[in-house]
Order: C-alpha cells, then sequence, then structure tokens
C-alpha cells in the first residue's frame, strides 16, 4: 500500500515538474543529443561546426519566436514562413532602386501588416487561426510569386546583409550579428511574456478565454496583439534571412511554416495553449538543427532525417497530453 502510495506521488510530481518548466525535458533531450552526435561523429563538437548549428536555427528560430506566441493563445499560423519570404522579396527589390533603410523597414511594415490581417479576421470575425492563416498561406505565397515575377533579387544594401557580418568571440568562437539580435528578441520576449501583464493575459487567453473575458481581460485587443507583434518579428526573420544568404527568392523557405511549429512543440509548447515559452522553443529550434547535423554528419539520409524529426514532434505532444491528463 505504502509502495503504491509512493509510486503514484512520484508520477504527480513528475507530472507537475513537466507542466511547471515545460523547457526542462528539452533542455535535457538537447544536451543527450549533443553527448550522443560528440560520440558518434569526430567533427560535431567543434567550435565552428557548433556555431553553423546554431546559426542554420537563426531564422526558424526566429519565426518560431512569433510562432510560439499565438500558439500560447491556442492558434496557429500557417502562414509566417510565406510572410517572412514575401517581406525578403520587398526589401531587396526595393533597395536596388532606393536605399537600404527604407527597404527594411517597408518589408518589417509589410510582414507586421499581414500578420495583423489575419488577427483581425481572427479577432473580428471569429474564424479559426488554422483557415485563416491557411488562406493567408495560399493568398501571400501566390503574391510573392506574383511580385517577383519569377525572379530573385541579389541583395545590394550593406544594411540588409548586416546581419550577415561575423566576428569572433575571444578569438576562437565564429558569431554573427543575427546570432546577437536574436537572442535579443527571445529576451525580450521571455521578459514580455513573464514580466508583464500582456504576457500574462496571453497565458489566461490560451488557457481558457471566457474566463479571461470574465476576469477583465480585453480578449480581442491581446489577441491581435499577439498577431501583429508576430507579423513584426516575421520581419525581422525576414532581415535575418538577407544576412544568412543574401539573395531573395520566391521559392525559399517552403517548409518554414512547419518547421517553426516543430521546433515550438519540440520546446514543450503546448499546441492546446496556455502552458510553454519561448526559451523552450529556442530549444526546440536547437534540437531540430542539432538533429539535422548530427545525422548529416553521421551519413543518415535527409529522408530519414525527416522521419527523426516527425517521429519526435509526435512524441513531443503525446509527452504533452500524457503531464495534461495526470495533472487533472
Amino acid at each position: 500500500m505504502l509502495t503504491a502510495v509512493v509510486g503514484e506521488r512520484r508520477r504527480v510530481d513528475i507530472s507537475d515538474l513537466v507542466l511547471r518548466y515545460p523547457a526542462l525535458g528539452p533542455s535535457c533531450a538537447l544536451v543527450l543529443a549533443v553527448v550522443v552526435f560528440s560520440l558518434v561523429t569526430d567533427t560535431f563538437l567543434s567550435l565552428d561546426n557548433l556555431s553553423l548549428v546554431i546559426e542554420q536555427s537563426l531564422v526558424i528560430g526566429t519565426l518560431a519566436l512569433g510562432q510560439t506566441l499565438i500558439i500560447l493563445t491556442a492558434g496557429i499560423d500557417l502562414a509566417n514562413a510565406a510572410i517572412m519570404v514575401f517581406g525578403t522579396l520587398l526589401m531587396a527589390k526595393l533597395a536596388g532602386v532606393g536605399d537600404g533603410m527604407t527597404a527594411l523597414l517597408a518589408g518589417i511594415l509589410l510582414c507586421a501588416l499581414l500578420g495583423s490581417i489575419s488577427g483581425g479576421l481572427v479577432t473580428s470575425l471569429r474564424l479559426p487561426p488554422f483557415i485563416v492563416t491557411l488562406g493567408m498561406l495560399t493568398v501571400v505565397a501566390a503574391s510573392s510569386r506574383i511580385y517577383a515575377a519569377g525572379q530573385s533579387f541579389p541583395v545590394s544594401s550593406g544594411l540588409l546583409g548586416l546581419l550577415g557580418q561575423r566576428f569572433y568571440l575571444f578569438g576562437r568562437i565564429e558569431v554573427t550579428l543575427g546570432m546577437l539580435v536574436g537572442l535579443a528578441m527571445f529576451v525580450i520576449a521571455w521578459y514580455s511574456l513573464t514580466r508583464t501583464a500582456w504576457g500574462r493575459h496571453v497565458y489566461a487567453l490560451g488557457n481558457d478565454p471566457e474566463a479571461a473575458r470574465l476576469t477583465g481581460i480585453h480578449v480581442s485587443r491581446t489577441l491581435f496583439s499577439v498577431y501583429l507583434i508576430a507579423g513584426i518579428i516575421y520581419g525581422f526573420a525576414a532581415w535575418q534571412a538577407l544576412g544568412r544568404i543574401p539573395n531573395a527568392d520566391p521559392n525559399a523557405y517552403q517548409t518554414g511554416n512547419l518547421d517553426s511549429i516543430t521546433a515550438v512543440v519540440i520546446g514543450g509548447t503546448s499546441l492546446f495553449g496556455g502552458r510553454g515559452g519561448v526559451l523552450g522553443t529556442l530549444v526546440g529550434a536547437l534540437i531540430v538543427s542539432v538533429l539535422r547535423s548530427g545525422l548529416t554528419q553521421a551519413g543518415i539520409d535527409e529522408l530519414y532525417q525527416d522521419v527523426a524529426t516527425g517521429l519526435l514532434v509526435i512524441l513531443a505532444v503525446a509527452l504533452d497530453q500524457l503531464a495534461r491528463r495526470r495533472s487533472r
């Protein structure tokens, strides 16, 4: 009898731990993956490779940052990568005929506008976010191709390529300005979600919109602000993308929306809203990048890498559901 009670208490404690610190499990998984690939390959643990892994996770990680805010409200954004790509096209094309600052601001404003349109449709017409952003994905992707007219646009502005500039920390660790900007964005988002009234409102909205409304939270305004801020973040992701590859291509990042959702889910944020955070998303983006880099260096075919990533997503969602059931 005593053994059963102790066993039950242990299961409850583990569930509570998972719910209270959703980034804990992904962090352990990240450390384990790094250790495994360091033992399996000779080059994975080199400073150059680790720097490359972080750089490769940068754009998807930033998209996932905006995606996290939306998923915390129990929504989803299937158009985030398409919005970002449209932003890169506008920036690069305008920079070719004008100055870089104007092009940069126009691209960020375009992404913010498209994000706010999704938010407006969700809040004013009360349409499901899945349907709204699926429609936005189709519209924005087609509009990008029409705008580009089948062309890609090389980056001709130093400002647009600024985030790709590299320097060395301690003379050995290669870092780009984009990494620092990305880290700063995650820190700002973490602070906003955990230390401000707006962040508490976002979590409350994801947990129970009706209860949030009854406590005096302006549900529509908060939800709209989430989509608007996410759109601004996609604009910065466009800037990072041009810094990493100085060419705007309408066919780029076609699976970016799914990759960003993968990073969010693996990072411990619940698809049902109200639980998770941006620190877990940062870890999730790194896990995806580590997994792909490690499997590539181990000689595993890319198709099997996709299989492994998909299984990891299913496992993450299953664990989230299990933790929620045990906490009830």
